[in-house]
């Protein structure tokens, strides 16, 4: 495959050939950042693991060139955290037993400029390449700036896509913010009960973001857990851990669904629960 960037590639922890690589993709996830896969797409990640019929493919958009720093990575220039932050990617997808690793390697500035259409292509490049059945990124209501521009910039990708080759399913997860304020109703729930240790090990490879001052690992273990206790009022804990998704598949199917007025239904829904449960408590006086 041919992308807009020289400096960006494909790396195959089993060693395939990329084309085949790629074909064999059944769940793919598209991350701004390093690292952000292994946070907000566990889900489908423990799903393919050590299976035969299913394959999981990150793809990262950014190059991680300004990520913060500490520690030992303290006076790391920001072609030093580069290359850091490619190969501790890679380790991930030899933990996680990708199918295959995609680094686009844009700064993040042209990722949030929507008039640039060059991600927009490589990602519909790699969607036509892999034809996977999901797409995971980030969801809409996140708080970082790159976050949300990436999601909008996948969704444009498959949009461009004839519509017998969009994914079957697209889901917004959390990163940088959590997604328990949606109504039940919303939520698409990941079960992620399983494999703690595989879980621990992904976020884990990550040292240039933990050693550098972010527990990304802790707080994202533990985002898990309160998900799974959480989530259900009046029960028992029926799972290990959850984590939270937006399905956002009707903004490919419909590609005059306005993006802002999808997301403020959301919101909307989410301040009626609210309202609703005060009146029901008899909060209102009239």
């Amino acid at each position: 495959m041919r992308f807009h960037l020289d400096t960006a590639e494909i790396y195959v922890p089993d060693g395939q050939p990329v084309e085949q690589a790629l074909a064999r993709t059944t769940h793919l996830a598209i991350s701004a950042h390093q690292d952000d896969i292994e946070i907000m797409a566990a889900g489908p990640i423990l799903e393919c693991f050590q299976r035969d019929d299913l394959w999981f493919t990150g793809v990262v958009v950014t190059d991680g060139r300004g990520s913060p720093r500490d520690d030992i990575y303290k006076h790391f220039t920001d072609e030093e955290m580069h290359t850091v932050r490619m190969k501790e990617q890679k380790k991930a997808a030899v933990v996680g037993e990708f199918a295959a690793q995609v680094l686009l390697d844009y700064p993040s500035k042209i990722i949030k400029n929507a008039g640039n259409l060059q991600p927009v292509e490589d990602i519909s490049a790699i969607l036509r390449a892999s034809h996977p059945k999901a797409v995971y990124t980030h969801n809409l209501a996140d708080k970082h700036d790159t976050h949300v521009a990436v999601a909008q910039r996948v969704i444009s990708a498959i949009r461009a896509l004839p519509a017998a080759e969009r994914p079957e399913k697209l889901y917004g997860c959390e990163v940088w913010r959590n997604l328990d304020w949606l109504v039940d109703s919303d939520k698409v729930v990941f079960d992620l009960s399983a494999h703690e240790n595989l879980q621990a090990a992904l976020l884990g490879v990550f040292d240039s973001q933990i050693a550098g001052g972010k527990r990304y690992d802790l707080a994202s273990m533990g985002r898990r857990k309160a998900n799974a206790t959480y989530h259900e009022s009046h029960g028992t804990d029926a799972t290990q851990g959850l984590s939270f998704g937006m399905d956002l598949t009707p903004l490919i199917q419909d590609d005059q669904l306005d993006i802002r007025a999808f997301i403020q239904d959301y919101i909307a829904r989410f301040s009626r629960d609210v309202i609703d449960r005060l009146e029901r408590s008899g909060a209102f006086n009239g």
